[in-house]
C-alpha cells in the first residue's frame, strides 16, 4: 500500500556497534558568516557527462546520468556512497573520501553519489532535494562543492542554510530552490533510497567500492585496502584486453551479490475498535452519520491528494451516513505541510467550518502546485481572509496549539504515517482504493444498524461504540528514583516537569541534542528541573574521563561550574583534541582547578561509585544507549527534534504517571 510513512523499517544499528546509530535532529544554529566556495571548472577534478552511455554501469548497481560523478568515467574503480546529508557519521566520513580523492585521483577512482535520507532526519530530505537541484542546474562539481559545505557545517542545516549554500557555490537560490520541489527531484530520491534498500545499504552511510560492500564511517585503510585490490584485478582484465568501459560491470558482477530477501513480517492486521475522540474537529457529512471516519493528513503527503478523489466518492455513496472528521498531521519531512495547516486553520478561525472545508479543498486541489508562501498568500485573498492574519499564520504557526493535539493524537494512536483513517475507530492506513473502504463502511454499519435497532439513537451511535473502544497507549514509562545530592541538576527545585538525562560527553547526538534542550527551556520558562545522569559509553573511549573531568569541576567549583562545563565539552567536541588527555587539561586550567587535584581524579576513583551509581540507574531502568531522557516518569530516546519532546512533556502534563518520583533533593551547595 502506499503511504508515507514517519519512520520507515531502517536497521541503522547495521552500521556497527562502534558506530552507534543515526538520530535526529539538531536544533538550527544562526549561520555562521562564511566565504564563497570556488567550484572547480567543469573537467577540472570532476568529469561528468549528461550521456546516459558515457559513464559504465551495471544492472546491480547503476550508474545514471543523474547521478552526481566525481572522477573519470573510465576509472578502474567506482566507489557508490550511499548517504545522508543530517547523518553525523556521513559528515565524519566525508573527509576520508576526499582523502581518496587526493590519493587516487580522478583516474583511478570514480565516486558516485546516492541520496538515502532516513526518515528520522527531519532536514535530510530537504537537503536531499536541494542538492538534487544543486546538481542538475550546475552539474557534479556545484554538487560537490555544496556537499563539502552541507558536511562541514552539517550543524547549522535547515532552510536558510539550504538557500546560503547554493548561493556560495555560485548559484542562483530561486531556481535552484524551485527545482527542488519539482516531481523529478523527488523521483530521483526516491529511486536512490528503493536502490539502497535493495543492494541492502539500510544505513548510512553505506558504500559499494566496485560492487564490495563496506558500511558506516570507516577509517582510510578500511576503504584503500578494497581498492588497491580492486586496481590489481582490473589491471590484470586489462592485460587480457578489457576495455575500460567494460571494468565496472565485470567486477560488480564478480564482487556483488544482492542480499537475501528476508521474508517481511506481517503485522497481524488490527481488528480492534481504538478510542478516536472527534470532539473539536472539523467535519463533512451529517452529524447523525452512523459511521464516522477519522483522516489524520498531511497538505504536503501526495497520497492525502491522491485519496481525495476516493474521499469525495464514498461520501456520495453514503450520504447519510458516512461523516469524515479531519485532522492534522503534518510530517516533519513536509516542511510546508505545517504553514499549509495553520493557513486552513486561519480559515476556520475566521470563517467558521465552511471556511476550513473550503480551504481544505482548495489545498488538496491537483490544479495547485505548489504550498510555497507565496501561493498560500495568493490562496488566502482568494479565501477573502485577512491579508495580516494569514501572514502571521504562515509565519508564527499560530494555530499549534490545535495541530499539536492532533499530533500527539496520531501518535499515541500509532498513526504513524499519512493519510490514516479511522473507521468508527478501525483502522485503515494509506491511500487505499474505494474498494477497501466500501468493505470496512458496510462492516461498520452492521455494527450501527444493530445498535439503532437496540434503541441507540443515530446521533449517538458513535458515542456508544467509543464507551467500549481501546484507549491509545501513551509513551513508555520507566521509573526512577528521586535524585540524591550526588546528582547535578538546574532549574526551579519545584518545577511541575522533572527531565532525568542520562548522556556521554563524547556522543554526538548528545552534543546535538543540547540545542533542542535549550529550546525546551526557552519553550516552558521556569516549569522544567533539568537531572544529570553519567552513562559513558565504552566504545568512547573519552567519555569516562570527560565525565571525571565535570565531576570534579562541580566538585571543586560548585553547581554553576558543573553547567559551564557541561557546556563547554559539547560545544567543542568535535574539535580535534579537545576529549583527549591534553584537551581536558586545557579545560581544567581555564575552570582554574587544582591541578592535582583533577590529576588524581583520574585514576584514583573519587568519583566512580557515582558514576557506578548512574549506570545501575540506566541498567535498572533498561536504558542502554545515549542520550536517553525520562520526563515525569515517561521515557524518551535518542535526539528527537524538539516536537518529540514537547509531545511528552505535554503527555506527561496531563498523565501524571505513577513512576514519577515524589521527592526531589535539593542541589549541591558550591
Amino acid at each position: 500500500m502506499w503511504i508515507h510513512r514517519a519512520l520507515r523499517t531502517t536497521p541503522v544499528w547495521l552500521l556497527a556497534a562502534a558506530l552507534a546509530g543515526c538520530a535526529p535532529t539538531p536544533a538550527q544554529a544562526p549561520l555562521a558568516a562564511a566565504p564563497s566556495v570556488q567550484v572547480p571548472p567543469p573537467g577540472a577534478a570532476v568529469l561528468t557527462s549528461s550521456d546516459p552511455a558515457a559513464q559504465p554501469t551495471s544492472d546491480a548497481l547503476p550508474v545514471g546520468s543523474d547521478d552526481p560523478v566525481w572522477g573519470s568515467a573510465m576509472a578502474p574503480v567506482t566507489l557508490v556512497e550511499f548517504s545522508d546529508l543530517q547523518c553525523p557519521f556521513c559528515s565524519r566520513v566525508h573527509p576520508t573520501i576526499k582523502s581518496l580523492q587526493a590519493k587516487y585521483g580522478p583516474n583511478q577512482l570514480r565516486v558516485v553519489f546516492k541520496h538515502n535520507p532516513l526518515p528520522f532526519h527531519e532536514h535530510a530530505r530537504p537537503a536531499a532535494k536541494v542538492a538534487d537541484a544543486v546538481y542538475r542546474q550546475g552539474g557534479s562539481p556545484a554538487f560537490y562543492a555544496f556537499l563539502d559545505l552541507a558536511f562541514s557545517h552539517q550543524m547549522e542545516l535547515g532552510d536558510r542554510a539550504l538557500g546560503d549554500w547554493v548561493g556560495r557555490v555560485g548559484l542562483d537560490a530561486g531556481p535552484v530552490l524551485k527545482r527542488a520541489e519539482l516531481p523529478e527531484t523527488a523521483d530521483k530520491i526516491e529511486r536512490d533510497m528503493a536502490l539502497a534498500s535493495h543492494v541492502g545499504a539500510n544505513g548510512t552511510p553505506a558504500f559499494r567500492i566496485n560492487g564490495i560492500t563496506l558500511v558506516g564511517a570507516q577509517p582510510l585503510e578500511a576503504f584503500t585496502s578494497i581498492i588497491d585490490a580492486e586496481l590489481s584485478a582490473t589491471a590484470e582484465l586489462r592485460t587480457k584486453g578489457m576495455p575500460p568501459a567494460a571494468l565496472y560491470p565485470a567486477r560488480v558482477a564478480t564482487n556483488f551479490s544482492a542480499p537475501k530477501p528476508e521474508a517481511p513480517d506481517e503485522p497481524e492486521e488490527d481488528l480492534g475498535i481504538w478510542k478516536v475522540p472527534i470532539k473539536g474537529a472539523p467535519s463533512v457529512g451529517p452529524a447523525d452519520a452512523l459511521v464516522t471516519i477519522v483522516e489524520f493528513f498531511d497538505y504536503q503527503c501526495p497520497y492525502c491528494r491522491r485519496v481525495e478523489p476516493t474521499l469525495n466518492e464514498l461520501t456520495k455513496r453514503y450520504p447519510k451516513d458516512v461523516r469524515l472528521v479531519l485532522r492534522q498531521n503534518p510530517l516533519p519531512f513536509h516542511p510546508r505541510a505545517l504553514p499549509a495547516a495553520n493557513l486552513a486553520l486561519e480559515a476556520r478561525a475566521e470563517k467558521g467550518d465552511v471556511g476550513f472545508l473550503e480551504a481544505n479543498r482548495l489545498l488538496f486541489e491537483p490544479k495547485l502546485d505548489s504550498l510555497e508562501e507565496s501561493a498560500l498568500i495568493e490562496l488566502g485573498k482568494q479565501l477573502k481572509l485577512n491579508d495580516q492574519r494569514v501572514l502571521a499564520a504562515l509565519t508564527q504557526n499560530p494555530h499549534a496549539a490545535e495541530i499539536d493535539a492532533d499530533i500527539d493524537l496520531a501518535s499515541d494512536l500509532k498513526a504513524g504515517g499519512t493519510p490514516y483513517f479511522f473507521v468508527n475507530g478501525q483502522r485503515l492506513s494509506g491511500a487505499q482504493p474505494l474498494e477497501s473502504f466500501v468493505a470496512l463502511v458496510d462492516a461498520q454499519l452492521k455494527v450501527a444498524n444493530a445498535l439503532v435497532a437496540a434503541g441507540i439513537p443515530r446521533a449517538g451511535v458513535y458515542d456508544e461504540i467509543m464507551k467500549r473502544a481501546k484507549e491509545p497507549e501513551g509513551p513508555e514509562q520507566k521509573s526512577l528514583p528521586a535524585p540524591t545530592s550526588e546528582n547535578p541538576a538546574r532549574g526551579p527545585q519545584n518545577a511541575p516537569i522533572v527531565i532525568h538525562e542520562f548522556s556521554d560527553f563524547q556522543c554526538p547526538f548528545c552534543s546535538r541534542v543540547e540545542a533542542t534542550i535549550a529550546e525546551l527551556d526557552k519553550a516552558y520558562p521556569n516549569k522544567i528541573r533539568f537531572v544529570w545522569h553519567d552513562y559513558p559509553l565504552p566504545f568512547h573511549e573519552h567519555a569516562r574521563p570527560a565525565a571525571l573531568l565535570a565531576r570534579e569541576v562541580r566538585a571543586q567549583k560548585g553547581e554553576a561550574a558543573f553547567w559551564k562545563i557541561h557546556d563547554a565539552l559539547f560545544r567543542d567536541q568535535g574539535v580535534d583534541g579537545s576529549l583527549a588527555q591534553a584537551g581536558l587539561e586545557k579545560f581544567a586550567q581555564d575552570f582554574k582547578l587544582d591541578m592535582g587535584r583533577f590529576a588524581s581524579a583520574q585514576t584514583d576513583g573519587r568519583h566512580d561509585a557515582v558514576l557506578a551509581h548512574d549506570k545501575a540507574l540506566a541498567d535498572a531502568a533498561g536504558i542502554h544507549g545515549t542520550p536517553a531522557f525520562v520526563i515525569n516518569g515517561y521515557y524518551l530516546s535518542g535526539a528527537q527534534p524538539l516536537s518529540a519532546f514537547k509531545r511528552v512533556v505535554r503527555y506527561a502534563l496531563a498523565h501524571p504517571a505513577a513512576a514519577m518520583p515524589a521527592v526531589l533533593a535539593a542541589p549541591n551547595k558550591p
